[in-house]
């Protein structure tokens, strides 16, 4: 059987081939205007992007896209919306710098999800990461366990900054390699410092029991590991 295919057709729908290269012109005048609309966010929305940062771009790229090849919208309008959100970022990133509570109500806040070895259980809660994703961030620096880090900090960017415990300062924490993590236990072992599987607490008990924890009331826990950090 032989297939009856309209090669023109499926190749350029129902527009003709010099609407081709007028596409071809409208794609390179809107790269260059996507470049220029780049370089007047400045060099901070294009490093490192916040969800505010993230809607300018989306933005940008909406309205770069559709005059690119339908011919029913003329160039000066995605020029007009570039410069009307170019303004925008301008003008908004101008008044977040005038007013913290703004800044904040924007960008949003540094979020503290580690402190002294142990999760922050309430901030923690109110963000969407999870425990394993979390985890896996900070086995990708080098961490073995929670008792190495003095303070990890999740940015407006969404990056997490971290900071450690000098070999000297290492204390006893919650293991985050996942076959140890896995090894939970309600049953706790005598003069074994163990760590709470839930926010990091460590305890030790003098006999043999199950023990619930001080810090948030969870009973399963994991041999804490003391091993610095290999760097």
């Amino acid at each position: 059987m032989i297939l009856n295919i309209d090669w023109k057709n499926f190749f350029i729908g129902e527009e003709n081939w010099e609407f081709m290269l007028e596409i071809a012109l409208r794609t390179f005048i809107m790269y260059f205007i996507i470049l220029v609309g780049l370089r007047l966010l400045g060099k901070r929305g294009v490093r490192q992007l916040s969800v505010f940062e993230l809607v300018v771009i989306i933005s940008l790229g909406s309205a770069a896209g559709d005059p690119m090849f339908y011919k029913e919208v003329g160039l000066l309008i995605p020029v007009i919306i570039f410069f009307i959100i170019v303004g925008a970022y301008r003008l908004t990133t101008f008044l977040t710098a005038k007013s913290e509570k703004l800044d904040d109500l924007i960008e949003g806040k540094p979020v503290y999800l580690i402190k002294n070895g142990q999760f922050n259980i309430e901030e923690f809660k109110k963000e969407t990461l999870a425990q394993d994703e979390f985890f896996s961030e900070l086995r990708q620096q080098s961490i073995s366990h929670l008792g190495q880090i003095d303070t990890a900090i999740l940015e407006t960017s969404g990056t997490l900054s971290v900071f450690f415990y000098t070999d000297d300062q290492v204390k006893p924490g919650l293991p985050i390699l996942p076959e140890l993590f896995a090894k939970k236990t309600k049953i706790l072992q005598p003069n074994t410092n163990y760590a709470c599987t839930f926010c990091g607490h460590v305890a030790t008990v003098n006999e043999e029991s199950t023990f619930l924890c001080p810090n948030c009331n969870h009973e399963e826990w994991a041999v804490a590991l003391h091993n610095c950090r290999i760097k």
